[in-house]
C-alpha cells in the first residue's frame, strides 16, 4: 500500500498560545479550527505543501490527549495517513495482525472516517488511517 501523509497530529496543552507559536514556526496561518465532540479535541489545522500539521487541544481533563500530554508532554501525537478505502484497509491490517482501535471507522475531523491502530504494534506510533467522505 502507498500511504500519503495526510497529517502529523501535535499535543498541545493550550491552542490559543500553540497556534501563534506554529504560525511564526511554519510561517503560514491557521487555517481552520474545528473542535471534535467523538474526540473530546479542539483542533487547529496548518496547510504545509501536500500535507497538513494538527494540533489537538483536549476539552477534558481525562481525554485521550490530556491523558497522552500527562504522561509524555507536549509533542507528536500520531501521524495520520490518507488511504482510497479504509473499510479494506483496516481489514488488510487486521489480518497482518494489527489491533484497531475502532471496529469501525468513524468521522473525525475534517469531516473524514477515520480508524487507529495501536501503538504497540507500530514501534510506539499511533497510526491514523483516514479517507474522505
Amino acid at each position: 500500500m502507498d500511504y500519503k501523509v495526510e497529517h502529523i497530529g501535535i499535543a498541545v496543552k493550550n491552542l490559543q498560545t500553540s497556534i501563534p507559536l506554529f504560525e511564526k514556526l511554519l510561517g503560514s496561518p491557521c487555517y481552520k479550527t474545528e473542535k471534535i465532540d467523538s474526540e473530546e479535541v479542539n483542533t487547529a489545522f496548518f496547510l504545509q505543501q501536500n500535507s497538513k500539521i494538527e494540533l489537538l487541544e483536549s476539552t477534558d481533563p481525562s481525554g485521550v490527549i490530556a491523558k497522552f500530554i500527562d504522561k509524555k508532554g507536549e509533542g507528536m501525537h500520531h501521524i495520520a495517513f490518507e488511504v482510497p478505502n479504509i473499510v479494506e484497509e483496516m481489514e488488510r491490517l487486521k489480518k497482518e495482525g494489527f489491533t484497531l482501535l475502532n471496529e469501525r471507522p468513524k468521522i473525525g475531523a475534517d469531516n473524514k472516517w477515520v480508524c487507529f491502530v495501536h501503538p504497540k504494534e507500530t514501534n510506539g506510533v499511533l497510526i491514523e488511517l483516514c479517507q474522505s467522505r
